[in-house]
């Protein structure tokens, strides 16, 4: 990218309400609940602007001002397609990320050959299960009872489903070598503020993450079709418990992603297709968030929100998403969503995705090689119902540029996002 400019406008933020404790290391911050600003050196990964604390933006001419009342220690706003950082907010502040994690836990196993195919089934242990952390949210897995990966995947991302992640990782080959797997990713995405101790988010000490390290797991993981279609699944199926001489049933779940769905009188952000929402005592509520608008998709993430207003964390992330769209063109970006380490050498991730290029975003050849893959598919829900998913196939692929595009096309249209699906 070009240098960044010194006169960026600097807004430091109020002191925020909110408070919790985490475990003193070299790793975090030492001290948070003392002291509402980050109180170690921030990261510059994605540019020095991004280190530094308080708001970073630069407005051009016609440009909108930044929403009032941004109560989030850290948020960040991206464009999805350039990796342009629009504007941000301690943006690498090590914060407890909650169920945000799942992002950088379904983009490491995913796709690995443990998990595969969707429509392998698992009957679950009481091993399996052994290590859910009390008052967990959970999607209703029971133990001596069978799922596929598919089921598992809509707990995971549906119901937020501690559960579903602990029955997962056993099949992966359990929850020490997936916190291994994970924190190799992270790294191989230079998401280098993220600290992994759980698979699923759950409060640890020393577990941490960022706005900007959240936001770089979305973009990544988006590039999976079938992370595409389960983030932005609002409502499905799941197979309830088995009674004898009865076929088994199912009951509905909801997605949690307040904007997706509308629940809890939250206004659906129109455009948008995900990506997950956490909520922990330490963390507060996180929220990333992708949307589109007239061609252009944006990344936005919030953390801990210290208004008291309800759903806040979904109220500001939309008030940041209007305020993208509205600033795209109008601002100078004060950083980028960096590639992955790979992405700029040509070879292998660290979770087995084959990439390569030489350039990232904000290079003078990003973006220049190749086109936006457009492939349709189509699946079915159970009893009939046609989803249309072809418009969702070619978002945020990796071209041989090395830089991240997403298909103009995608994401889902609001009717095809509100049909349950199985």
């Amino acid at each position: 990218m070009p240098a960044l400019k010194k006169t960026a406008l600097t807004v430091i933020s109020a002191a925020l309400l909110s408070t919790f404790a985490i475990s003193p290391a070299s790793a975090v911050d030492k001290d948070i609940a003392d002291d509402p600003k980050p109180t170690v050196p921030m990261s510059k990964v994605g540019g020095a602007q991004l280190g530094r604390v308080g708001t970073q933006v630069e407005l051009g001419p016609g440009a909108p001002v930044l929403p009032k009342d941004l109560t989030g220690r850290s948020w960040i706003v991206a464009d999805a397609e350039s990796g342009e950082v629009l504007a941000s907010h301690n943006s690498h502040w090590r914060l407890p990320p909650a169920s945000t994690l799942k992002m950088l836990f379904a983009d490491t196993v995913m796709d690995s050959p443990e998990l595969q195919p969707k429509t392998r089934q698992h009957k679950v242990t009481d091993e399996d299960l052994a290590d859910v952390g009390e008052g967990s949210s959970l999607v209703g897995v029971k133990e001596r009872l069978t799922y596929t990966v598919h089921d598992l995947w809509l707990g995971v991302f549906l119901r937020s489903g501690n559960d579903a992640v602990h029955v997962l990782s056993a099949m992966y080959g359990g929850v020490p070598r997936t916190v291994a797997a994970m924190q190799a990713h992270a790294e191989e995405l230079q998401a280098l503020d993220t600290n992994v101790v759980s698979p699923d988010g759950y409060d640890a000490p020393e577990q941490v993450s960022s706005a900007y390290d959240l936001t770089l797991f979305a973009r990544s993981g988006l590039q999976k079709k079938d992370f595409r279609e389960y983030c932005s699944t609002a409502t499905a199926d799941f197979p309830g418990e088995k009674k004898k001489g009865k076929k088994r049933g199912t009951f509905e779940i909801q997605n949690t992603d307040r904007l997706l769905t509308g629940a809890g009188g939250v206004e659906p952000y129109k455009g948008i297709a995900g990506v997950k929402n956490g909520y922990t005592t330490h963390a507060g509520n996180t929220f990333t968030g992708v949307a589109e608008r007239n061609g252009k998709v944006l990344l936005v993430t919030v953390m801990n929100p210290s208004s008291k207003e309800p759903h806040a964390v979904y109220k500001e992330a939309a008030s940041l998403l209007d305020w993208g769209f509205d600033a795209a063109g109008k601002v100078t970006p004060v950083g980028e969503l960096v590639p992955p380490k790979s992405a700029q050498t040509g070879t292998e991730s660290a979770n087995g995705n084959s990439v390569s290029g030489t350039s990232g975003p904000g290079s003078k050849d990003a973006g220049k090689h190749g086109q936006a893959a457009t492939g349709a598919a189509a699946t079915k829900r159970s009893g009939g119902v046609g989803i249309a998913l072809g418009i969702v196939g070619g978002v945020l692929v990796l071209l041989a540029g090395g830089a991240f595009l997403v298909n103009r096309r995608w994401p889902l249209p609001d009717l095809v996002r509100r049909l349950p699906r199985r």
